[in-house]
C-alpha cells in the first residue's frame, strides 16, 4: 500500500534517515509496519538529531519537504501567503498518487490537508487528531474549522477520524481512540505505596504556559504547608524554566521542588514506579500520555479536567480531576493523603484501567484502520 502522512511536526535528515520527536516516531512506526511504500509530506529541516528525537523504522521513505509557516503576526502571516500555493500544489500531487491518506490533526498541515483532501472523495483516508475534541472548548479558529471539516461527511468522505473521548451529536465517521506506551510484557506488578514517610509528587511534560507548571508548584506549596513531608519533582524542559527557578528561590522552595529535565523512557518507569502522585494541571490536551503512563505504573494522577481526562479518571474514582476551584482541589488531595486505603483503592484501579492500553492493543486497532484499504 501506499501511504501518505501529512503533517506539521518537524523532521531532520541524517544521511538516508529521517528523524523526528519520539512519542510522536514511536506511534507512527507502528502505522507503517504493514505499508509497502511510505511517503511523508511535513517541514524539513537542517541540523544535529535532538535527543528526544527517534528515527522512523522503515528505510524505504519519500520525504517532500515544505517550508514552515504560521500566522502568528503580520510578518509570519505574510510570509505563509507567499508559500502556501507551493505547499497546496505539492499536498495534491502527493495525495494523488497515494492510496491511503492520514493526516495528523490539528497542526497548519493537517489543515491544509483537510482541505486538499476533498479532491480525493474516493480514496481511503484517515486522521489523528491529537488534541482536544470537546465541542465547547475553547480553541484558536483554526483548530475549530479542522475539526468541522473532518466531521462534515459532505465535504469528508472514506475518511475515520480518530479522537480522543466519547463525545455526543458525533458524525458516523469519528471514531473514540487511545494511544499507548507500553508493552504487555512490560505489565509487571507494583507493590503498594505508603503514605507515610517523603510522599513523591511528579509533574511530567514540557515547561511551558499550557502545561501550567507555575500553578502546579502553586498548589502544591499550599499542600506543602500542612504536610512537610511532601516533594515535587518537574520532569522536561521548556521556556517557563526560568520562570520556575525564580519562583522555587524568591519562596524557598529548593528543599522541596527540584528540576531534574529530561530524562528517558526507563528513567521514567522507574520513576513513575517510585512516585505517589502525577500533578498535571495543564489547559490542553488530547490523550496525555503521561497520565496513562503514570497510571500504567500506579503513579495516582492529579490532573485538569479538561478533553478526555475526566473519562480517563472516571470522574475522580482513578485520581483526582482538578477545577477551577483551587480550595476544593486543595482538600480533596489533604482528604486522600491521609487516607491510605482510599489512595490504595484509586491507584489499583488506575493502573487496572491504564494496562487495557498497550501497544499490542494500539496495534490491532490501528489494523482495523488501514486493513479495509489494502
Amino acid at each position: 500500500m501506499k501511504f501518505l502522512i501529512v503533517t506539521h511536526v518537524v523532521h531532520t535528515q541524517k544521511g538516508t534517515d529521517f528523524f523526528a520527536y519520539s512519542p510522536y516516531v514511536n506511534e507512527m512506526n507502528i502505522w507503517l509496519r504493514p505499508m509497502d511504500s511510505v511517503t511523508i509530506i511535513a517541514p524539513l529541516k537542517k541540523g544535529e538529531v535532538a535527543s528526544l528525537h527517534q528515527k522512523y523504522s522503515s528505510s524505504s521513505i519519500n520525504f517532500i519537504p515544505v517550508p514552515e509557516f504560521s500566522f502568528i503576526n503580520y510578518k509570519e502571516s505574510v510570509r505563509a501567503i507567499g508559500v502556501l500555493p507551493i505547499i497546496l500544489w505539492r499536498l495534491f500531487r502527493v495525495m494523488f498518487s497515494a492510496q491511503h491518506i492520514h493526516l495528523r490533526c490539528p497542526g497548519n498541515m493537517g489543515l491544509l490537508g483537510s482541505l486538499v483532501q476533498m479532491f480525493f472523495p474516493f480514496k481511503a483516508k484517515s486522521a489523528k487528531y491529537a488534541g482536544n475534541w470537546d465541542p465547547n472548548a475553547k480553541q484558536p479558529w483554526s483548530y475549530k474549522f479542522q475539526k468541522f471539516l473532518l466531521r462534515n461527511t459532505f465535504l469528508t468522505h472514506n475518511m475515520q477520524v480518530l479522537v480522543y473521548g466519547d463525545w455526543n451529536n458525533q458524525t458516523k465517521n469519528i471514531k473514540s481512540f487511545f494511544t499507548a506506551t507500553y508493552s504487555e510484557n512490560e505489565a509487571t506488578s507494583v507493590p503498594p505505596k505508603s503514605l507515610e514517610g517523603k510522599i513523591k509528587f511528579i509533574f511530567v511534560g514540557t515547561l511551558v504556559k499550557g502545561k501550567q507548571p507555575l500553578i502546579a508548584i502553586k498548589l502544591f506549596e499550599k499542600i506543602l504547608q500542612d504536610h512537610p513531608n511532601i516533594e515535587l519533582s518537574f520532569f522536561g524542559e521548556g521556556v517557563e524554566r526560568e520562570t520556575l527557578e525564580t519562583y522555587i528561590a524568591k519562596n524557598s522552595l529548593q528543599s522541596s521542588v527540584f528540576l531534574k529535565g529530561n530524562q528517558d523512557r526507563e528513567t521514567m518507569k522507574e520513576i513513575y514506579k517510585n512516585s505517589h502522585f502525577l500533578l498535571l494541571p495543564s489547559k490542553s490536551e488530547g490523550w496525555p500520555k503521561v497520565v496513562a503512563e503514570a497510571m500504567f505504573w500506579g503513579c495516582l494522577p492529579i490532573a485538569s479536567s479538561v478533553s478526555c481526562v475526566p473519562s480517563m479518571l472516571d470522574f475522580g474514582k482513578r485520581g483526582i480531576v482538578l477545577d477551577e476551584n483551587l480550595e476544593q482541589n486543595i482538600l480533596l488531595i489533604q482528604e486522600l493523603l491521609v487516607n491510605p486505603l482510599e489512595y490504595e483503592k484509586r491507584r489499583t484501579a488506575a493502573m487496572q484501567w491504564s494496562r487495557n492500553f498497550t501497544l499490542e492493543k494500539f496495534e490491532k486497532e490501528i489494523t482495523k484502520i488501514v486493513s479495509p484499504c489494502e
